[in-house]
């Protein structure tokens, strides 16, 4: 998934609003942040380099620090200590831990199949990026859209009043992560809009992607915690 994990720091937040929406929403996408960083430190390089060869189907990477099923075990103990050490609460390290272990559960319905441990181990996941990548992007899209649901719904019992426009731009978000997805589902923006073959020296895919993540925490933090109407 790409957008759709963040709907759960959206619900973590909505339950336990002392804590930071950064904090839940680099842990909703942790192993992912973790995997980028991993690729420049050589331990999971990803290809295609170029980000205008990329589809979702053809992005070859193993995965086997940031999302194998072991290293689950320290990645979720360690968002606990840092959301325990910084909001001086068990129950938000515990909602911190749980959205890590939430992430796994969603790419094991929806995402590339991961490993106990190594690609020579047992595979974990149902693999729909490679076996049924449209499936696995609607699968996406009704997670996405039934969390978003629940979340307005309990900022109404709340008495949380946001803007239609506000709601707009957080809906937005998701509806475009899964447009971002079908586009590349299986096509590249090479072969879409005939684009020439630049022979990059340098990955351009992991930078893009990077942004991408990034753009997308700053700008859920933003439009979320504007909850004034106007």
């Amino acid at each position: 998934m790409l957008a759709g994990h963040y709907t759960t720091a959206l619900l973590a937040y909505q339950k336990f609003p002392k804590g930071s929406l950064i904090f839940f929403l680099i842990a909703s996408q942790f192993q992912d942040l973790v995997w980028l960083t991993f690729h420049y430190l050589g331990i999971e390089p990803t290809e295609p380099n170029s980000v205008e060869d990329v589809t979702l189907q053809g992005i070859d990477v193993n995965m086997l620090f940031s999302h194998d099923l072991l290293p689950q075990l320290f990645w979720v103990l360690a968002i606990f200590i840092i959301g325990r050490l910084i909001f001086k609460s068990t129950k938000i390290g515990i909602a911190g831990g749980l959205l890590v272990l939430g992430h796994f559960i969603l790419d094991f319905i929806s995402g590339y199949p991961h490993h106990i441990f190594g690609e020579e181990t047992h595979t974990i996941g149902l693999g729909l990026y490679h076996s049924n990548v449209y499936l696995a992007i609607a699968i996406e899209g009704l997670v996405s859209t039934l969390a978003l649901s629940y979340f307005f719904k309990k900022e109404k019992e709340k008495g949380i009043e946001r803007t239609t426009k506000n709601k707009f731009y957080i809906i937005g978000l998701f509806v475009f992560g899964v447009v971002f997805l079908l586009l590349i589902a299986t096509t590249s923006f090479k072969d879409w809009f005939g684009l020439p073959d630049l022979n990059v020296m340098f990955n351009t895919t992991i930078p893009t992607l990077i942004l991408t993540y990034i753009g997308m925490i700053f700008y859920l933090n933003y439009f979320v915690l504007k909850k004034i109407k106007n």
